[in-house]
């Protein structure tokens, strides 16, 4: 999704180390004024947030936008459910992933793409045992001291 022109506002971090991430989605959101506003600004928080579908519709829950600054009576409940625009073939392939056990809807990051439009990257994922975050972790550090060690062995050289 790194591409030109995309500006990110909010990555979820913590679900890459929650989470096997199985698959990705480009949801679109639907956003009052004041929250576009806000998103512009870079006032979000995507922690402990999840997406749920219900009666054929993708829901956003517990995403955290700042109320606008400058925005007075028009502002917005920051953590109000917040509608997912999604194609009907891809809400029907969420409703059937989601029904198996252990898949849940997370959302990865908040960005705008280069038209200008918030889109939100949703992640079709399944829970990580404690022992396979140990196990990553332990990945990455042994990758990191291989890292260190090449770029040891080549200042020498």
């Amino acid at each position: 999704m790194a591409g030109k022109g995309i500006k990110v506002v909010t990555d979820n971090r913590k679900a890459r180390h929650d989470y096997f991430i199985e698959e990705t989605y480009e949801a679109g959101l639907a956003l009052t004024g004041t929250e576009v506003k806000s998103l512009r600004a870079g006032k979000a928080n995507l922690q402990d947030s999840f997406a749920r579908v219900e009666n054929g519709e993708v829901l956003l829950y517990n995403m955290h936008i700042s109320p606008y600054e400058k925005g007075n009576r028009f502002n917005h409940d920051p953590k109000r459910v917040r509608k997912l625009l999604l194609h009907k073939s891809e809400i029907r392939r969420l409703i059937g992933k989601t029904q198996e056990k252990g898949l849940t809807l997370v959302p990865l990051k908040v960005y705008f793409n280069p038209r200008g439009l918030a889109k939100l990257e949703l992640a079709l994922a399944r829970g990580k045992k404690l022992y396979d975050k140990r196990e990553a972790m332990a990945e990455r550090d042994a990758r990191r001291e291989v890292e260190k060690a090449l770029r040891e062995k080549q200042k020498y050289v």
